[in-house]
């Protein structure tokens, strides 16, 4: 038997009124310093530490809802197995026909914010928009892109989308130099000038692997120099330095760029 309206309502008193202010006060005000000062505080730790101080800062959002929703409860109705059944069942109908997208996108919240499919500080791509994460709500998260654009992406994205994950938590982001040369040449030479290249970078992560990879083409030979940068966030001026120094290596050494050639249909560009 559905309990009735008045059945599920408490009588409530001017002390429970006080109660549910004070829970939402204290709620929306650890919410606002968490927000506001977790960040601040992950760029004080070690490196290697940030972005899992990072992470926690939604995490410990969430918790603090889930909290202040668990004590609100109890103030504003009686707390019985059949009352909270039929709240929740009323509760689930008004929302899922009223606000569905809304609705998808904070569970798909909850299941990033499990899953970890991205975090603050994580370099991720999603529809063809590249940067990095610097918030993750409940129902969106927000990436700064390289060009300094915030864009806002709901975590709807997630059931629907391809969400490509750059670092995934770490500090290693795969960074590539691309050189294309005349197929007249000693491979071997040019594969260890280029890795002299980036082992001689300010910015390499020198515990992570360099590869030189070789790609013949109709048009001539692709070199793709590959190394990781200290911190993700030196991926473009990492980037810029070994094609700018390998550029000039290669010069020095006489090595011919590849002919101004069309490439034939299909072959890499």
């Amino acid at each position: 038997m559905t309990p009735e309206p008045t059945d599920i309502l408490r009588e409530i008193q001017i002390e429970g009124l006080v109660a549910v202010a004070a829970i939402l006060a204290v709620a929306v005000t650890l919410t606002l310093l968490v927000q506001r000062y977790g960040p601040r505080l992950a760029e004080q730790v070690p490196g290697r530490y940030r972005l899992s101080a990072l992470a926690l800062v939604p995490l410990l959002r969430l918790v603090i809802i889930a909290t202040a929703l668990v004590l609100i409860v109890p103030q504003l109705i009686e707390p019985t197995f059949e009352n909270l059944v039929a709240i929740l069942g009323a509760a689930g109908l008004a929302i899922g026909f009223a606000l569905k997208d809304y609705v998808s996108s904070l569970l798909a919240g909850i299941v990033v914010i499990y899953e970890g499919a991205y975090r603050p500080g994580d370099w991720v791509e999603v529809e063809g928009e590249y940067g990095e994460v610097r918030t993750v709500g409940m129902r969106a998260m927000e990436m700064v892109t390289p060009d300094d654009t915030v864009i806002v992406v709901p975590h709807q994205a997630l059931w629907t989308q391809l969400i490509h994950n750059a670092n995934d938590g770490t500090q290693d982001l795969q960074c590539v130099a691309d050189f294309y040369l005349d197929s007249e040449h000693d491979g071997r030479q040019v594969r260890a000038l280029l890795r002299d290249v980036a082992l001689t970078s300010p910015y390499l992560q020198i515990e992570r692997p360099i590869d030189v990879v070789v790609a013949e083409q109709p048009w001539g030979t692709h070199y793709r120099l590959k190394a990781y940068p200290v911190d993700p966030r030196d991926q473009f001026r990492f980037t810029t330095d070994l094609t700018v120094r390998g550029q000039a290596a290669l010069r020095a050494a006489d090595l011919p760029p590849a002919r101004a050639r069309r490439p034939v249909e299909g072959a890499e560009g």
